[in-house]
C-alpha cells in the first residue's frame, strides 16, 4: 500500500494527465444475487466462518467495557475483561438461553436478568442462585461459550464465530486506526436495502459529479480516484482539489489528512473511512436480502503527539459528521434506495461494473471465491455426517 507521499504523487499524475486508476476487465453481477434468499443465507453463513470486524478497539476503552449485538444473526458480546484481554462470547445464558448484555456499557460481571445466573468477564460461571436445585450442574463446564477466535488488527476487533474457510480480511490488512484516536460518537440505523448496494456506492468516483454536483464535486474531481487491493480488501482514495497546494511540499513525513477521503473496504461487510475531520467505522449486519442494520462509530483524527483531542478538534469533527449526514450521505442513500426499488423490475439480469469500478468487481470476485469455499466445506460436512 502506498504511503501518503507516494499517494500524493500518484494523484498529481492523474490530475496532470486527466486520468484515473482503471481495472483490467468488466464484471457482471447477477441481479438475483441482491434478492435471492438462498444467496443471502449463504452470505450470512459465510459471515460466521470468516474473521469480520465487530467493533473498533476504541469502543472498549476500559476494563469491563463491552459491546453486545448480533453478528450474522447470532447474539455476540465482546468484552475487555479485568486483565485487559478482549474476549467474545455467544450472548446467551447457559441456563435457559437469555441474552446477558445489550448495547454498550461497562460491568464487572454479566448477570442474567431472568434467574440471576452470573458470569465473570472471562466467561466462567460465578454464581447460581439456590444452587442446591441443580445438584448435577458442572459449573466448570457451564461458562459462556466463546467464539472460535478473536483477533485485534488494524485497530479493529475481529470475531470468527466458527472454524473459518480462510483468512478473509486478515490476509492483508493495513493499519487502519491508531491507539490515540478517540471514539466520540456512535449510532445504529436500519435501511431497507441489500448491503451490497451501500458498499458499491462507496467504492468508485465515477458517480461523484452526477450524484453530488453541489456537495462533493465542487471540492473534488470528476471520476478520479486511486484504487489499491489488499487481499480481499480494497482502499479507494478520493482527493480534494486543495491537494494541489502540496505539489512542492517536502515528501518526508507528509500527511494527506484533510486533503483526501479514503475508503477502506474491510472484506466483506465493513468500511473504515478517513474523512476531512474524523474517521468513520461502519459495520453492516445484513438481516434479510432487503434489510441491513448498520453500526457506525465516529473517531477523531490521529494525534501525532498522543495527546487528548482539543475541544476545537472535537467541534470540527462533529461538524464534519453533521455535514456528511445532511448532504452526501443522503444523496447516496437516495441512489441505493432507488436501485433497491428497481431490483425486481426485470429490466436487468445483471449489473455491469466497468473499468472505473474495479474495487466493486474486487469485492464481488472475492465474495464469489469465499462462497465457493463455503459450499465446498458444507458439502464435505454433509459427506462426513452419516
Amino acid at each position: 500500500m502506498q504511503n501518503d507521499a507516494e499517494l500524493l504523487d500518484h494523484i498529481l499524475s492523474h490530475i496532470d494527465n486527466g486520468t484515473t486508476d482503471l481495472g483490467d476487465e468488466d464484471w457482471h453481477e447477477p441481479v438475483a444475487n441482491y434478492s435471492s434468499q438462498a444467496r443471502f443465507d449463504a452470505e450470512r453463513r459465510l459471515m460466521r466462518r470468516l474473521p469480520v470486524p465487530f467493533c473498533p478497539l476504541a469502543a472498549l476503552p476500559e476494563l469491563g467495557s463491552y459491546v453486545a449485538r448480533s453478528s450474522a444473526g447470532v447474539p455476540i458480546v465482546v468484552v475487555r475483561d479485568l486483565d485487559g484481554t478482549i474476549r467474545a462470547f455467544r450472548n446467551a445464558c447457559r441456563h435457559r438461553g437469555m441474552q446477558l448484555a445489550e448495547g454498550t456499557g461497562c460491568t464487572k460481571i454479566f448477570r442474567c436478568t431472568y434467574h440471576g445466573w452470573a458470569y465473570r468477564l472471562d466467561g466462567r460461571l460465578e454464581y447460581v442462585p439456590h444452587e442446591h436445585g441443580f445438584p448435577d450442574l458442572d459449573k466448570d463446564n457451564s461458562g459462556l461459550v466463546p467464539v472460535y477466535a478473536v483477533d485485534i488488527r488494524g485497530g479493529l476487533v475481529f470475531v470468527t464465530q466458527d472454524e473459518p474457510v480462510g483468512p478473509g480480511a486478515l490476509e492483508s490488512l493495513p493499519d487502519l486506526l491508531t491507539d490515540d484516536q478517540v471514539l466520540f460518537d456512535s449510532n445504529e440505523s436500519v435501511n431497507d436495502i441489500n448491503w451490497k448496494l451501500t458498499a458499491e456506492a462507496t467504492l468508485e468516483g465515477y458517480h461523484i459529479k452526477p450524484t453530488h454536483p453541489e456537495t462533493f464535486y465542487p471540492y473534488g474531481y470528476d471520476n478520479m480516484n486511486v484504487i489499491e487491493m489488499q487481499g480481499p480488501n480494497s482502499r479507494i482514495c478520493f482527493p480534494f482539489r486543495r491537494i494541489e497546494k502540496l505539489r512542492d511540499a517536502p515528501r518526508q513525513n507528509l500527511s494527506l489528512d484533510r486533503m483526501v477521503t479514503v475508503v477502506n473496504r474491510v472484506f466483506p461487510f465493513a468500511s473504515v473511512n478517513r474523512l476531512s475531520q474524523h474517521y468513520d467505522v461502519t459495520l453492516a449486519e445484513p438481516e434479510s436480502p432487503t434489510r441491513t442494520r448498520y453500526f457506525s462509530y465516529k473517531l477523531t483524527l490521529p494525534i501525532p503527539d498522543g495527546s487528548a483531542p482539543t475541544e476545537e478538534a472535537l467541534t470540527r469533527a462533529k461538524k464534519d459528521v453533521a455535514f456528511l449526514a445532511s448532504t452526501g450521505n443522503k444523496e447516496d442513500e437516495k441512489v441505493v434506495t432507488d436501485i433497491q426499488a428497481a431490483i425486481g423490475s426485470g429490466a436487468n439480469t445483471y449489473y455491469t461494473f466497468g473499468r472505473f469500478e474495479s474495487a466493486i468487481a474486487h469485492l464481488h470476485r472475492n465474495l464469489a471465491h469465499y462462497l465457493a469455499q463455503l459450499d465446498e466445506l458444507e458439502r464435505d460436512i454433509v459427506t462426513i455426517v452419516p
